[in-house]
């Protein structure tokens, strides 16, 4: 049971006490907006098909969609991959990754549902 302690105190001491290291926080950030952009995108196709559009525009979109990001999510990542262990947790870098996630976080959320409704809008004016 001291071992539990301990390891609890650990943990609190380590959550209050220590420096952010921005390169693994930014690539939290992106696994989880590539998944969260992924099943949102899914759902917005899902949607699209029940709403009568051709079966291959939002399979289409879908698959564009996703291969797209991932080269962006890579760009967003590897401008924290390269800092020295000395700027990965400086402080100081805040507000540029503050910055760098907003914009991913607009991407992620945002981009299925303009691309998709985009790819409706040229579906119907086509049709």
């Amino acid at each position: 049971m001291g071992e539990a302690i301990g390891k609890g105190h650990k943990l609190a001491s380590a959550q209050h006490g220590h420096k952010r290291n921005w390169c693994k926080a930014m690539s939290d950030n992106v696994a989880l907006a590539l998944v969260v952009y992924t099943a949102l995108q899914i759902f917005v196709t899902v949607e699209a098909i029940k709403s009568g559009v051709s079966s291959t525009l939002p399979y289409f979109a879908l698959i564009l969609l996703v291969a797209a990001i991932i080269p962006a999510c890579r760009w967003a990542e590897a401008r924290w991959k390269d800092l020295s262990e000395e700027e990965n947790c400086n402080e100081t870098l805040k507000a540029k990754f503050r910055r760098d996630q907003a914009i991913l976080w607009v991407a992620a959320l945002g981009l299925p549902l303009v691309f998709t409704g985009l790819f409706k809008a040229l579906f119907f004016a086509f049709s």
